[in-house]
């Protein structure tokens, strides 16, 4: 079992800048591919980034610029670094796992993200 709890979420002022955290519960990175999605309400679940082998990351259209994905291999935690907010971010944050394998997918509870002056 996998497990992941994000943090960072919060509110911020248009143009402003986010960092979110995911921890794992254990040493995954080589595994799994990490990665960052986010739903807004009434909207569907949408890719933010992700960050697999070799650290090769890929990010959504409306994020690429913006938002960076990284991660901490001592710390098993990954990040993402959201700048330039605007309100077209806010969203719940969710943290995934998706075995490299079979697909299994994990998910975070999530982080609140609200943009608004």
């Amino acid at each position: 079992q996998v497990r992941l709890e994000e943090s960072g979420g919060g509110l911020v002022q248009p143009g402003g800048t986010l960092r979110l955290s995911c921890v794992t519960s254990k040493s995954i990175f080589s595994y799994y591919e990490m990665g960052w999605y986010r739903q807004a309400p009434g909207q569907e679940r949408d890719l933010v980034a992700t960050i697999g082998r070799g650290d090769v990351t890929k990010y959504g259209d409306s994020v690429k610029g913006r938002f960076t994905i990284s991660r901490d291999n001592d710390k098993n935690t990954v990040y993402l670094q959201a700048d330039r907010l605007n309100p077209e971010d806010a969203a719940v944050y969710y943290c995934s796992a998706k075995h490299f394998l079979t697909g299994n997918q994990y998910w975070g509870k999530g982080t609140l993200v609200t943009v608004s002056s």
